[in-house]
C-alpha cells in the first residue's frame, strides 16, 4: 500500500492518479458523484483485511464476501458511532466501490493490467422490522489475493488510526513497508516521494509538509529525520524508534510473596532532572497566585494567623509593662506622703512655744 492508491487530501477529487516507475504502471480514476477514495476511507479495508488474515489463521473458511455491521467496523477504526458517522461510513464505501484502478502489480505477463474497484459492491441488510442489521461487501480478487500472501501482509500499530494527516498516513504504510525492522532504516528523495504520494500539492508545498511531520514526529514506532548529500540533494530518512515501555496506572502486584528484581534498566518516562544553578540570590519569589491559589492562600491565612499572635503577646508585654509602672507610682506616693505627715506635724504651734 506504498503506491498512490488513495487521495490523500479528504476534499473532493476527480483528478486521476498516473505514477510509473519502471515495470509498475498504476492508474487510479474516480467518478465526479463520490470522487476519488480516500486513505481514510482505505481503513475499511485494513479492517478487512484483519477479518480475513484472522479467520484463515483459525482455521475458518476465508471468502471475498464479507459482512459485518457498521458499529462492528467503526469502533475496529476508530470512529464514532453517531449518526453522522454511519453516514460517513457509508459514503466512504461509495467512494471506495466506485475507484476504479488499473495496474501492472503482481501480474505474471509482462504489460497485463489488472482493473479492479476496492469493493466489487456492497449492500444494506435489514431486518424483520425494515431496520439496518449490517452491510455486505464483496472485496476485489487482487485485494483478496494480496491479504492472503504473508509477504504481502505487515501488521500496524493501532496509533495509525490516530493520525490526522493524510500525507502521514501514507508515510507510515510506506515505512512499514521499506523500513520494517532494519536498523539502519531507509531513505529516499523528497521528488521521488513527492512523485510517488500522487499529491497534487505543488513540490514546495510538499517538501514544507514533510519537514513539519519531521519536526513533529507523529509516525508511531519510527523516527524521521533528513539528509543532504553533497549536491544538494534533501532526503528522508527514518528508522526505528528505540523500544521503550509504557507506564501503569497504579502498582500491579506480581503475586510473589517477596520483591523479585525485573533486571529492567530505568523507565524512559522518568522526570528530566531540574537544572539547579549556584547563586547568590537568598530573597523569597513572589506568590504565583494564578497557578496555586489553594496552596498560596493557605500558606497567608498562616502567616496572618502568626501575626496575630506575635502582635497579641506584643501588647501582653506592653500592658504589663504599664502595670508594672502604676504600681512603682503608687508605692512612690505613698512613700511621699508617709514623709510629709511628721513634717507637718512639727509646724504646729503648740510645738514651737
Amino acid at each position: 500500500m506504498a503506491y498512490p492508491f488513495f487521495s490523500l487530501s479528504k476534499s473532493h477529487r476527480v483528478a486521476p492518479i498516473d505514477f510509473s516507475a519502471g515495470a509498475v504502471s498504476i492508474r487510479v480514476e474516480a467518478v465526479p458523484d463520490h470522487g476519488m477514495a480516500t486513505i481514510w476511507d482505505a481503513d475499511i479495508l485494513i479492517w478487512a483485511a484483519s477479518q480475513i488474515v484472522e479467520a484463515r489463521d483459525a482455521g475458518l473458511r476465508t471468502s471475498r464476501l464479507m459482512m459485518a455491521t457498521p458499529y462492528e467496523i467503526l469502533t475496529f477504526i476508530g470512529r464514532g458511532t453517531s449518526l453522522r458517522d454511519y453516514r460517513r461510513l457509508k459514503a466512504a464505501l461509495d467512494r471506495l466501490q466506485s475507484t476504479t484502478i488499473s495496474t501492472t502489480l503482481r501480474q505474471t505477463a509482462e504489460g497485463r493490467r489488472h482493473r479492479f474497484s476496492w469493493i466489487n459492491e456492497w449492500q444494506e441488510r435489514t431486518n424483520h422490522k425494515g431496520r439496518p442489521d449490517g452491510v455486505e461487501m464483496i472485496v476485489p480478487d487482487w485485494f483478496y489475493q494480496a491479504v492472503l500472501d504473508d509477504a504481502l501482509i505487515l501488521t500496524i500499530d493501532r496509533a495509525y488510526f490516530d493520525l490526522t494527516g493524510g500525507l502521514e498516513r501514507w508515510l507510515y504504510r510506506l515505512v512499514r513497508k521499506h523500513g520494517g525492522r532494519q536498523k539502519d532504516g531507509w531513505r529516499f528523495d523528497f521528488r521521488h516521494l513527492h512523485q510517488k504520494s500522487g499529491s497534487l500539492s505543488p513540490f514546495k508545498r510538499f517538501a514544507f509538509e514533510l519537514r513539519d511531520i519531521i519536526r513533529r514526529q507523529p509516525l508511531p514506532g519510527y523516527t524521521l529525520f533528513t539528509e543532504i548529500e553533497y549536491g544538494g540533494r534533501m532526503l528522508l530518512a527514518f528508522e526505528p524508534s528505540p523500544a521503550c515501555g509504557k507506564p501503569v496506572d497504579g502498582l500491579v502486584p506480581s503475586g510473589t510473596r517477596t520483591i523479585v528484581l525485573s533486571g529492567t534498566q530505568g523507565s524512559c518516562y522518568q522526570e528530566p532532572k531540574q537544572g539547579v544553578k549556584p547563586g547568590n540570590r537568598f530573597e523569597n519569589r513572589a506568590l504565583n497566585l494564578e497557578s496555586n491559589e489553594e496552596s498560596n492562600f493557605e500558606e497567608r491565612r498562616r502567616d496572618v494567623q502568626k501575626l496575630i499572635v506575635k502582635v497579641g503577646n506584643a501588647l501582653k508585654v506592653t500592658s504589663g509593662d504599664k502595670r508594672h509602672a502604676q504600681d512603682r507610682s503608687a508605692t512612690a506616693d505613698t512613700f511621699t506622703v508617709r514623709r510629709r505627715t511628721p513634717t507637718a506635724s512639727s509646724d504646729d504651734p503648740s510645738g514651737g512655744a
